[in-house]
């Protein structure tokens, strides 16, 4: 087994991690498990923070558990690797996504499509093999299978990087499975933030024609002269919402707050399809009229299987794709939290885990 022998104490970990419903996170000493046969261990670089994060600390989806350390868009450098590992050594540039397990042998696993396993692990917050919980990226070690690690390009920068293991496969897959990567095709990308401007991204880079349709006017000069979009849509003016109804082939509809859809629906072509990758806390509203006279689809997706996320990951780098982030100090994130909810980021925090979380500040 390679070892990376500065590290005494592989299982000593430390982090940040929310206690209770109030969603503020303080410092926080816990233990990784050993690295297994199949494990690769490796310190923490930088994690950005997903609008998830926020509603896990906060149990606004009913499921958390406490001490709750988030975070799932984790790169780091290889510390050591178990002996069985064959695909990544130590030095090597790696990342963590939204999953760290599966079962490894239904259909979905099967398909490369572990993000739908009945048993998928999530990366924080739920009970892993062993029985212990597993813990985020808002700290300074991470252990996982090596089935579940990426390796990172080169040329690929850490911090900007990390967002794409949860924003940036999650507007890749729908973007790949649904056929909206097709130059020439018209898709409309709703909501201009952390998953809304990798999406123009991701689209554009498809050859895609891209139209971002939000609610604030002042994003439009940013859609368009900075992430490349072809044009904009104010969702609130029915005018412009009517001008160009029945003209995209596809709409990814990445906000999480509640909105009305019927919009939207009115935008898509017939055969159009509206693929939802927010998650709004409360069930929206679906007309059913307007899909049938135009045989549209609504659809959801989460993430992207292991295969898919490292195929993202790659296309980023030969593509020059990364998020825009606001790199922030590890005793800013409840700061960030309160930002966060007011929407005042553009578009992602990301942590500097390595050059700010310190034993020393506990």
């Amino acid at each position: 087994m390679a070892k990376c022998y500065e590290q005494e104490h592989p299982k000593k970990a430390f982090g940040w991690a929310a206690r209770d419903t109030s969603g503020l996170l303080s410092p926080f000493h816990f233990s990784r498990r050993e690295t297994g046969e199949k494990d690769v261990a490796f310190k923490v670089l930088y994690c950005g923070i997903c609008h998830s994060d926020l509603h896990m600390i906060k149990n606004e989806w009913g499921n958390s558990t406490y001490p709750l350390v988030p975070g799932h868009e984790i790169v780091g450098v290889v510390t050591e690797v178990g002996s069985k590992v064959q695909k990544f050594k130590v030095g090597d540039k790696v990342g963590v996504g939204c999953m760290v397990g599966a079962c490894r042998s239904c259909e979905s696993c099967a398909n490369d499509l572990e993000n739908y396993c009945s048993k998928m692990i999530l990366t924080y917050g739920v009970t892993y093999y062993d029985g212990t919980t597993t813990y985020g990226g808002y700290s300074d070690v991470m252990v996982a299978d090596e089935h579940f690690i990426v390796r990172i390009p080169d040329n690929l920068p850490l911090d900007a990087g990390a967002p794409l293991l949860c924003a940036g496969i999650t507007v890749y897959s729908p973007l790949k499975y649904f056929g909206l990567d097709k130059p020439g095709l018209h898709v409309g990308i709703v909501g201009l933030g952390g998953l809304g401007h990798v999406a123009v991204k991701f689209a554009k880079a498809m050859g895609v024609k891209v139209t971002v349709i939000s609610t604030s006017p002042n994003k439009k000069k940013e859609a368009i002269e900075h992430l490349g979009a072809d044009s904009f849509l104010v969702s609130r003016d029915q005018d412009e919402m009517k001008a160009a109804m029945g003209t995209m082939d596809g709409i990814i509809d990445t906000v999480s707050a509640v909105h009305p859809l019927l919009p939207l629906i009115c935008l898509l072509k017939p055969h159009g399809k509206l693929v939802m990758v927010g998650a709004p806390e409360k069930p929206l509203e679906l007309p059913i009229f307007p899909l049938l006279m135009g045989r549209k689809i609504v659809a959801g997706s989460g993430i992207g299987g292991m295969k898919e996320t490292q195929e993202m990951i790659d296309f980023a780098a030969k593509h020059n794709i990364t998020a825009e982030v606001e790199v922030i100090p590890m005793d800013y994130v409840n700061t960030a939290m309160e930002r966060l909810l007011k929407a005042d980021v553009r578009y992602r925090f990301v942590i500097d885990i390595a050059n700010t979380l310190k034993p020393a500040s506990f």
